[in-house]
């Protein structure tokens, strides 16, 4: 890497900033950041359309996870813990292998794992995090990500076929409409019912 962009520099900060604003070394978290910037750097594939600092991510969070972690009274158990610095490794290769962020399933196929202990590792990681009324900001967005992508999996093909097209390959209901030989009103009334349905299976 040529030198530190000061790009890397503010995403490590705002990771920091968003995640565990109230660790008591910030020049330790940096530090940390910076050894999963590296580590994204190494693995890093170029050739793909995803964006640098969106693989970095995981790498990035991981580490700075690994070192609260250590430095906690209460920790998740070993076996746990490693799972879930894997699963944020895997979800950046997946990010961009698949260009879309990886559902629960689509982690737990590609470690060769049952779903559940993928989302039981997720759900420790947050639980750990979680303790002493919140001392530690605990960035909710990876794991909403991870449970919408998997119930959008579970949808059935023609709501999956609805959803992909209109939010994934950015169709307008006419273009799906045209492409299902529905009507746009029929497109506009299933949609927002399977927005819905994802809406309360969320909450």
């Amino acid at each position: 890497m040529d030198g530190v962009d000061i790009t890397y520099d503010n995403l490590i900060n705002s990771i920091i900033y968003k995640s565990f604003r109230f660790y008591k070394d910030k020049d330790d978290l940096f530090q940390a950041g910076y050894i999963g910037l590296i580590e994204a750097y190494n693995n890093y594939d170029s050739t793909k359309d995803t964006k640098f600092t969106t693989y970095a991510y995981p790498y990035i969070y991981g580490e700075m996870y690994k070192l609260v972690n250590y430095d906690k009274n209460i920790k998740i158990n070993k076996k746990t813990n490693t799972l879930y610095l894997k699963i944020t490794k895997v979800m950046a290769l997946l990010s961009q292998k698949l260009m879309h962020e990886p559902s629960t399933k689509e982690v737990a196929e590609y470690l060769e794992i049952d779903e559940e202990l993928v989302i039981d590792a997720i759900t420790a990681s947050a639980a750990l995090l979680d303790i002493d009324d919140r001392q530690i900001g605990y960035d909710d967005e990876v794991i909403e990500n991870m449970a919408l992508n998997s119930e959008i999996e579970r949808l059935n093909p023609e709501e999956y076929e609805i959803i992909n097209n209109r939010y994934k390959n950015d169709l307008s209901q006419q273009e799906v409409a045209n492409l299902m030989g529905i009507s746009q009103v029929q497109v506009s009334r299933k949609e927002k019912k399977i927005l819905e349905k994802l809406k309360s299976k969320l909450i």
